[in-house]
């Protein structure tokens, strides 16, 4: 049994993730969870609210509800979890979060960051350049094109929370569909198969999904 580690922003278990993934791992794996909010109260949480020039990070919480929170607040959390879960002997440890995190993690596994697969991935799938970028929040649009200019001719960001409602989704998904692209790109764990199955029926776009996109790698680097 191959024993791997998941890190989350938000609080672990990640079940609306791990039900995409899993299939993918293959039945010889262990998935072991940590979270950066792991065992705070939702009423702290709540304090953590970005203020202007911070990271803005959205995630699920435990109860079933989201959290909107600066990346600043979990970034010492998230070096404690891949610390737990190296204690509990993991070969490797994949970041639920397509985020472009603003520090340097210390690890003695491999970390497998979803932006760092994309960025080689994308480019080569977008035959003109031009890809939409989904992303859960208005204040992560301008996070979202910066983070994709670099790499692509054009990178058009789109709001939609996966958290929300569906009808929100389906409206952005039409949206996408009158824009001069070639890809999408669901730029957020929280997007799952359903979702990148309505976008591409919608769009008629080739859609790119940050979870399983990510699990697929790590799939292939513990295969035997």
């Amino acid at each position: 049994m191959t024993k791997i580690g998941a890190v989350t922003i938000g609080q672990s278990p990640r079940t609306d993730v791990t039900c995409d993934i899993l299939p993918l791992l293959g039945d010889n794996v262990q998935l072991l969870e940590a979270g950066a909010l792991d065992g705070i109260p939702k009423e702290e949480i709540l304090t953590y609210k970005p203020q202007e020039g911070d990271t803005v990070m959205t995630s699920y919480l435990n109860d079933g509800s989201t959290a909107v929170f600066a990346e600043k607040y979990v970034l010492p959390r998230l070096q404690a979890s891949i610390e737990y879960l190296e204690a509990q002997g993991v070969s490797l440890i994949m970041f639920f979060c397509a985020g472009d995190f603003s520090c340097d993690f210390r690890s003695g596994v491999p970390l497998i960051f979803p932006i760092k697969i994309l960025r080689g991935l994308i480019p080569a799938l977008a035959g003109e350049s031009r890809i939409a970028v989904m992303t859960p929040l208005h204040e992560q649009m301008e996070e979202g094109k910066r983070k994709w200019e670099k790499h692509v001719k054009e990178a058009i960001p789109v709001v939609a929370s996966p958290y929300g409602p569906w009808e929100e989704l389906e409206k952005a998904a039409y949206k996408v569909r009158k824009l001069n692209i070639d890809l999408v790109v669901l730029d957020c764990f929280g997007y799952n198969m359903k979702m990148k199955n309505m976008f591409q029926r919608i769009t008629g776009k080739n859609t790119i999904l940050s979870r399983t996109i990510t699990a697929r790698v790590v799939a292939e680097l513990i295969s035997k």
